[in-house]
């Protein structure tokens, strides 16, 4: 995943007309007045959904799927997780583990600014589950939105390769 630097939007959802293909990932733009303030990226995963969960909410493999986020080793620090990304060195933090999905982690850029990004992994059936990430846009120009957009779709779609060869 990317720098993901968006900030919190005060909008109206709506969700795109789009068919789900099992093997692509998916992008809901929500479209207030003017551009897109947030988008909705998803996969389907043919894993279960704990497993999935399992998998992405350890850190330390990050560098495996989220190559915008995580370059290189992942090293823990107190509370947090630190390592090298293309924006430089960042400081990761995860909401508690919990049985609902939720990957919500906290980015801390070099420049101090956190970006909270919102994920879930929901259960479809026993054996198959939906990835979302909340991609934020907050001040970026169109281009930097639709290139972080397309890095975490990328990030999505190792995440599934990774998880359906295992």
């Amino acid at each position: 995943m990317s720098e993901h630097t968006g900030t919190t939007a005060d909008a109206a959802t709506t969700r795109d007309s789009v068919t789900h293909d099992e093997s692509a990932t998916h992008d809901d733009s929500v479209t207030p007045s003017g551009g897109s303030t947030y988008r909705h990226l998803d996969v389907l995963i043919e894993r279960p959904w704990r497993a999935v969960f399992e998998y992405a909410s350890d850190p330390r493999n990050l560098p495996r799927w989220a190559a915008g986020l995580a370059g290189s080793e992942v090293q823990r620090e107190v509370s947090q997780w630190s390592m090298n990304s293309p924006m430089g060195r960042v400081l990761v933090s995860f909401v508690p583990e919990n049985e609902y999905g939720v990957l919500d982690h906290t980015v801390t850029l070099p420049t101090g600014e956190s970006v909270l990004n919102p994920v879930r992994v929901l259960p479809l059936d026993d054996e198959r589950c939906e990835v979302v990430f909340t991609l934020r846009r907050g001040a970026m120009s169109d281009a930097e939105f639709a290139d972080d957009a397309a890095a975490v779709a990328e990030d999505l779609a190792r995440l599934k390769s990774i998880l359906e060869t295992s």
